[in-house]
């Protein structure tokens, strides 16, 4: 019988997915562990003499945020004549005007302040960085990304901690969250987030591991950067490789926790997914491309270990979409097998590294102050929100392992603050991803593997794939609202800020579930 050729198999299989799961989940509790064990090491001692820094700001068409952080780094204190601003624009829209007025109106201020243009995106931001760097005249290289609004104390904050310890490549600050209560998808985001920075990178750095620069809102040693071979452009997350390079070059890094810089959080679902994608996909890329140099270094076993769990984090989607193909199969091999559900129910024991996410972002919630008690339904309704992005983490890693050039696309930003705030019909709208036909079918594979589990009253497979089912759904009919609402004709014309061109949706489309990068 089939059942019987399957058996040893999907046993086989089932068994080294849950062990996988629950090595990703003993990890996160040990970042909890080691994260509230740690303190804020607060700000270091006013060095005597201020190294000279150049802040750069990559921006690529950001037609509503641009402006607000050029006048926000142009306020920032720093020493005078040791602080140089690189605008580092590639835009190909109106972009560029704006920024050429906000940087003229800086300089007869007297700031210095460069908008440097470059013909074409080549390199994309990595691209941009390294242009810059090659004429930056700081030792010190902040980069803060179009969408932050970094403090005036930004500088004076992090650079002692750089110029204290000669050793380290970088220091990376906390990102906040100017938007968090926009919308239930970035209550959602902001949670996330937090987790990631309250407790894992709290914890990898206070443990001496390694960690992460996230890309902006932090400060880069020059001479790091060039030790570790500068910004390369063949992965999409350039800062991630960047970061890796860096620490099997010898140097450290630092995670500065009580220093805050806000950040806009997408609106839009379909920016988000896109930002999930690049990110999924460039951890892969990193993966592949640093794992066997990690594996080769004289490092620790344990931080070997960590590292590739790190680098290879986005495998937990993988994972999920691997149980909902595995799940039915289990069900059938299952059929007059008593003993063998009894040993899945005795593997259950491997299902409560399923909460160590939830944990995670509760004492991130915790540890960052926050009533964490009143998010707690939030928190839960994150995991569901969390498994609807397996379908488009496997198109990333199909397109890493396919080893094809991928292009570096921003998630657009609108400045949205409020909930209130329409942003539907301003440029850069995201057309819905094809992809969620896909998500669709796997969808309704979950619903059908519900049922039959319910019948054979199997009910951890039924759980599980109801949960599945629901963030799949989730992520199919907010990506169909929003994108109708995003394109449907306005009934009335709404004015636009001053110096901003007229509204209407710009939509980009993909062209292939499985081949469109994003």
């Amino acid at each position: 019988m089939l059942s019987d050729v399957l058996f040893v198999p999907v046993l086989v299989a089932y068994v080294l997915i849950l062990v996988a799961l629950a090595a990703f989940g003993v990890n996160f509790f040990c970042l909890i562990a080691v994260a509230l064990r740690t303190r804020r090491d607060g700000r270091v001692a006013t060095p005597h003499s201020w190294p000279a820094v150049t802040v750069q700001l990559p921006v690529y068409n950001e037609l509503y945020v641009a402006r607000r952080l050029i006048d926000a780094v142009a306020a920032m204190e720093y020493p005078a004549g040791l602080l140089e601003i690189q605008v580092l624009d590639d835009s190909t829209d109106e972009t560029s005007h704006l920024v050429a007025e906000a940087v003229s109106r800086w300089q007869r201020q007297g700031v210095d302040i460069q908008h440097i243009h470059r013909p074409d995106r080549q390199g994309f931001k990595a691209g941009a960085l390294r242009h810059g760097m090659s004429r930056a005249r700081g030792e010190l290289l902040a980069i803060l990304d179009a969408d932050f609004l970094p403090q005036p104390d930004f500088l004076t904050a992090l650079v002692p901690r750089l110029v204290a310890d000669p050793g380290l490549a970088f220091v990376q600050a906390r990102w906040g969250h100017v938007n968090r209560d926009s919308s239930l998808l970035t209550r959602l985001q902001a949670l996330a987030i937090d987790g990631h920075f309250a407790i894992e990178q709290t914890a990898r750095c206070a443990g001496g591991l390694w960690f992460n620069f996230n890309g902006t809102a932090g400060i880069w040693r020059k001479a790091a950067l060039q030790s570790a071979g500068g910004w390369r452009d063949d992965t999409l997350t350039e800062d991630l490789d960047v970061s890796y390079r860096a620490f099997l070059a010898g140097w450290r890094a630092a995670y500065a926790d009580d220093v805050v810089v806000p950040a806009e959080l997408p609106v839009s679902y379909s920016a988000y997914r896109r930002q999930q994608h690049r990110w999924a996909r460039g951890s892969f890329e990193c993966a592949a491309k640093h794992l066997p140099a990690v594996w080769r270094s004289s490092a620790p076993l344990g931080l070997k270990a960590e590292a590739t769990l790190h680098l290879s984090g986005y495998g937990i989607h993988l994972l999920m979409l691997a149980l909902t193909a595995l799940y039915p199969l289990i069900l059938v091999v299952s059929q007059g097998r008593h003993q063998l559900l009894q040993l899945l129910g005795a593997m259950g024991v491997f299902n409560l590294t399923t909460v160590a996410p939830t944990l995670l972002f509760t004492v991130a919630q915790r540890r960052l102050h926050r009533p964490w008690l009143r998010q707690l339904p939030t928190i839960l309704l994150l995991s569901v929100f969390g498994s609807g992005l397996m379908v488009n983490t496997a198109r990333a890693a199909w397109q890493a392992m396919r080893g094809t050039r991928g292009v570096f696309e921003r998630t657009p930003k609108f400045a949205v603050r409020e909930r209130k705030e329409r942003w539907q019909r301003k440029r850069y709208q995201i057309a819905a991803d094809r992809i969620i036909a896909v998500e669709a079918v796997v969808m309704g594979l979950n619903l059908l593997t519900v049922a039959a589990a319910v019948r054979v009253q199997v009910w951890a497979i039924a759980v599980y794939a109801a949960v599945f089912a629901a963030g799949l759904g989730c992520s199919v009919l907010v990506t169909v609202v929003q994108d109708r609402r995003a394109t449907l004709p306005r009934r009335r014309p709404r004015a636009q800020p001053a110096g901003l061109p007229a509204a209407g949706a710009t939509i980009e489309r993909h062209s292939s579930p499985f081949t469109a990068d994003a």
